[in-house]
C-alpha cells in the first residue's frame, strides 16, 4: 500500500528483491504486482506456526517500509485502481491470461492456505469428502473482504464471490477414490479448464507439489494470530476426518447445489444471522454452525492442547466480529475508507508499520 493515498501499489518486485535475501524461499510473488505471499516451514505446534507467521510479516513490513510502502493482510484491497491489475510477467501467467481472459481482471484477492501432511492420496481425497460440509462455516469465520472497487459490497467475503466465477473453484466434488479425482482432473485439463494441476482451485485439494492436503477456503486474516487459529482448526478437522476414513467411512454426500447456496450465504453474512445447514438445506444461526464445527474438531484440539485457544478465539469472533465486521467498524467511525486501510496496516504487522495521518 501507498501510505499516503492508501491505494494498492504495484511494487511487489521491488519488495521481493529486498525480502528474498532476508526471508529466502518463505516469500514469493503472486499473479499480480500488488501481492506477495509468505510461507512457513512445516510446524508441529501452534506457537511454532505463530512465530514463523509473525516473523515473516515483520520482515516483510520492514522491507516494504524501506521502499516507502506498507503491507496489509486482507481478502481484497480497499482503495486504488486494481481492476484490471498488473499481472506478473511469465510464460505460465501468459498461458493463464490466454485461457481465462477477463477472469484475470479481478485476481487481486488473497486467501490463507493450510497444508496438512497427508502423503496417501487415496486417504487425502476421502478426507476431503468429510471436510466439505464445514467449508461454508470456515468462510464465515474468516470473512475479511467486504470492500471492492472502493465500495462496500454488502458481503462479508467478496473474495469468495470473485473466486466462484472460475471453472474449477469453490467446493470440490465428492470423490470415491484418488483414481476418480485423477480422472476428473485429466478431463478438465483436456477441456482447457486448467492451465496445469496448479490451477486446480478447489477449496480442498491434494497438493500438486507437496505430500499434503491443502485447504484454501478462507480469506486472508488481518492478524498472524488469526491465521494460526484457522490453521490449527483446519488441522483438527483433517485429523478427525482421517480417523473416520480409517474406520471405512467415505464421508457424507452433500449435494453441490446446497454447498453453493451455503457458500453464498456464508460469504454474504459471515457470522451475522443464519447460515445454511448443508445436511438439511435449512437456515441455521451461524453461531450454531460454528458450535457444530467446534464439536467436530474439539477432541483433536484437546489432544494437541489447542482447544482453549480456539474456543476463546471463536467466542471473540461472535462478540467482536469477523475481520469484515472490524473493517466496517473502522469505516463507520468517520465514514472514510482510508481509515479501513489504516486499520489493516496497524494490525497486519503490529509495531513495525508507522501509522498514517490524513
Amino acid at each position: 500500500m501507498d501510505p499516503v493515498t492508501r491505494a494498492v501499489a504495484p511494487q511487489a518486485a521491488a519488495v521481493l528483491d529486498r525480502a528474498k535475501p532476508i526471508i529466502g524461499d518463505q516469500v514469493s510473488g503472486e499473479i499480480t504486482k500488488f501481492q506477495v505471499e509468505t510461507k512457513t516451514e512445516p510446524c508441529h505446534h501452534a506457537e511454532q506456526l505463530l512465530g514463523q507467521l509473525t516473523a515473516a510479516r515483520e520482515q516483510l513490513a520492514a522491507v516494504a517500509a524501506a521502499e516507502g510502502l506498507r503491507i496489509v493482510a486482507s481478502g481484497t484491497p480497499v482503495l486504488g485502481a486494481f481492476v484490471p491489475p498488473p499481472i506478473t510477467e511469465g510464460a505460465r501467467q501468459d498461458r493463464g491470461t490466454a485461457n481465462f481472459r477477463g477472469l484475470h481482471d479481478e485476481q487481486s484477492i488473497c486467501a490463507v492456505h493450510v497444508h496438512v501432511e497427508m502423503p496417501d492420496r487415496e486417504r487425502a481425497v476421502l478426507v476431503s469428502n468429510h471436510l466439505r460440509p464445514y467449508l461454508p462455516t470456515l468462510i464465515a469465520l474468516a470473512a475479511n473482504s467486504p470492500y471492492w472497487a472502493e465500495r462496500d459490497t454488502g458481503y462479508a467475503s467478496w473474495r469468495t464471490l470473485v473466486w466462484s466465477r472460475w471453472p474449477v473453484a469453490g467446493p470440490p466434488p465428492y470423490f470415491t477414490s484418488a483414481a476418480h479425482y485423477d480422472e476428473l482432473v485429466a478431463t478438465l485439463l483436456a477441456a482447457d479448464g486448467l492451465v496445469d494441476e496448479g490451477t486446480i482451485f478447489w477449496d480442498i485439494r491434494p497438493s500438486a507439489r507437496l505430500p499434503t492436503l491443502e485447504v484454501r477456503v478462507a480469506d486472508m486474516p488481518i492478524t498472524a494470530a488469526e491465521s494460526t487459529l484457522i490453521a490449527v482448526l483446519v488441522r483438527a478437522l483433517v485429523v478427525a476426518a482421517a480417523t473416520a476414513v480409517d474406520r471405512g467411512d467415505p464421508g457424507p454426500v452433500i449435494p453441490a447445489e446446497l454447498l453453493r447456496l451455503a457458500y453464498w450465504r456464508a460469504a454474504r453474512d459471515g457470522l451475522d444471522g443464519c447460515g445454511i445447514d448443508v445436511r438439511t438445506g435449512r437456515p441455521v444461526p451461524a453461531v450454531a454452525l460454528t458450535s457444530s464445527l467446534l464439536d467436530a474438531a474439539a477432541p483433536i484440539l484437546a489432544e494437541y492442547g489447542e482447544l482453549d485457544r480456539v474456543t476463546s478465539w471463536l467466542d471473540g469472533l461472535v462478540s467482536d466480529g469477523t475481520g469484515a465486521a472490524r473493517q466496517r467498524a473502522a469505516a463507520a467511525k468517520q465514514g472514510r475508507l482510508t481509515d479501513v486501510v489504516d486499520h489493516l496496516i496497524t494490525r497486519s504487522a503490529p509495531g513495525t508499520q508507522a501509522s498514517t495521518d490524513g
